[in-house]
């Protein structure tokens, strides 16, 4: 197969390229409103229709929410990937501050010699997932097929917590059993230097109600005498840290492994100052735990972090009540071999043990996942390193990413597959946010670094 000349049809197909990305961006398929059903489901059917023309037996797949996109270009006898995406986007308010109307899409120059797509959903996830459609188009164009054996799996919920894929997945999990998974959401190191996410963070949600009296009192009459959950609550979850930093949760860290001395030096030498991380946010300094760098933190340590808290009177002027009830929401990012479900057993447990005895908890748990992590010796991220590095001249970042993307986790437990996640977005992006963007330098060397993966990957 020769890699030039897909090369040079990519080169030479920008202004398609950039055609068909457009017309897929004026469709407003924003998930989590109502209002939107029908142009959630048009922008699924526009995906259909395109994967067609490539060859591929497309079609939209109902769930009891919006439909996921299934396409599939077969080649028996040759590597399978599995290539996942969204195609839905998020709303976009506040409608003011954007310069033009969000999904009439426009090609502006933001710095010199630096032209950017404007849109919502540009760079999250319609102009990355486009992005490694296009390469596709150009190796069947120049070669008449895959190297590999191809499934697309675009999904239409994500931005509205992908809560039917879980489902969908397992229902259909001999259709897509696969070699390798690929996925796009995520992005660059910087501008000039890619980056493959090797591991992801794994996620525990939980709200905590503590309660006292059948309703809100005066605080006149009932000040101390009686329990005042707010208070109650705020100790607890003070409580969840130690002078150190250190997650005071009984048995926390069971599963948590020390990193190596050549992975932590090869993280500092990429320079990740505190300044430099969190200066764009107004802060100086990292917090966390004592004694880890700040690149450590970000990659390899579980975090728990209070969401918001609530309760009693919160309106203008004054209410001097002790509020019957008191709310948290707290999160934790897991990592290695953490276990959610255990997690939860024992985070309840110490949020019980500090309930008085007047007063009761109740639980409301989300859906958790664990950690996801590709092994440092995996031969397909070997070959994506060395695809990146041919197209770019430099090694790609290898490294974690402190967020949690729970279907990636869902591949890793029903599927067995391991995920390569390869994006071209960048921190500037804005992504839900008014403005959103994406710059066309990564939509079109972003094709060709896919081209080449999927050239690699045909190696397996």
């Amino acid at each position: 197969m020769s890699v030039p000349a897909v090369l040079s049809r990519l080169e030479t197909s920008r202004e398609a390229t950039l055609a068909r990305l457009k017309s897929w961006l004026a469709i407003p398929s924003i998930s989590t409103d109502p209002a939107y059903k029908a142009d959630v489901r048009r922008a699924g059917a526009h995906l259909v229709a395109d994967l067609e023309t490539m060859g591929f037996e497309a079609s939209l797949r109902e769930t009891p929410g919006h439909p996921v996109v299934v396409g599939h270009r077969r080649r028996p006898g040759k590597p399978h990937v599995l290539f996942y995406g969204h195609y839905d986007v998020q709303p976009v308010d506040p409608l003011e501050l954007w310069e033009q109307p969000p999904f009439e899409p426009v090609v502006k120059e933001i710095e010199p010699g630096r032209k950017v797509i404007s849109a919502r959903g540009a760079a999250d996830d319609k102009g990355q997932v486009m992005t490694f459609l296009e390469a596709c188009r150009a190796i069947i164009a120049e070669t008449g097929d895959l190297p590999v054996s191809l499934t697309v799996m675009i999904e239409g919920e994500e931005e509205n917590g992908s809560i039917n894929l879980p489902d969908f997945v397992e229902k259909n999990a001999a259709e897509f059993k696969a070699d390798v998974c690929l996925v796009c959401d995520t992005g660059m190191w910087d501008r000039g230097r890619p980056q493959i996410t090797s591991s992801l963070r794994g996620l525990l949600y939980e709200e905590i109600i503590v309660r006292a009296a059948n309703r809100d009192l005066h605080s006149g009459h009932f000040g101390g005498t009686a329990q005042n959950p707010i208070h109650i609550l705020s100790r607890i979850v003070a409580s969840l840290h130690d002078a150190e930093g250190r997650i005071t949760v009984p048995h926390f860290y069971d599963g948590v492994h020390e990193t190596g001395d050549n992975r932590k030096a090869s993280w500092e030498a990429l320079g990740l100052t505190e300044a430099d991380f969190l200066g764009t946010i107004g802060l100086k300094y990292a917090a966390g735990e004592k004694g880890r760098t700040l690149i450590e933190k970000i990659q390899a340590r579980p975090t728990c972090d209070c969401n918001g808290i609530w309760g009693g009177y919160t309106g203008a002027g004054t209410k001097t009540v002790i509020a019957g009830e008191a709310r948290a929401k707290i999160s934790f990012r897991l990592v290695h071999d953490q276990d959610p479900k255990a997690i939860q057993k024992n985070f309840r447990e110490f949020v019980s043990a500090q309930i008085p005895p007047d007063c009761s908890v109740e639980f409301i748990g989300y859906k958790g996942s664990r950690a996801v992590q590709v092994s440092e010796d995996s031969p397909d991220l070997r070959r994506a390193v060395e695809a990146l590095r041919e197209e770019w001249g430099t090694d790609p970042v290898v490294l974690g990413h402190g967020g949690s993307i729970p279907i990636v986790g869902d591949f890793k437990r029903v599927l067995g597959l391991d995920a390569l996640l390869i994006g071209w977005g960048l921190d500037d992006d804005r992504i839900h946010s008014p403005n959103e963007k994406y710059d066309l330098e990564n939509f079109y060397r972003g094709q060709k670094s896919w081209a080449r993966i999927l050239m690699k990957l045909a190696a397996r």
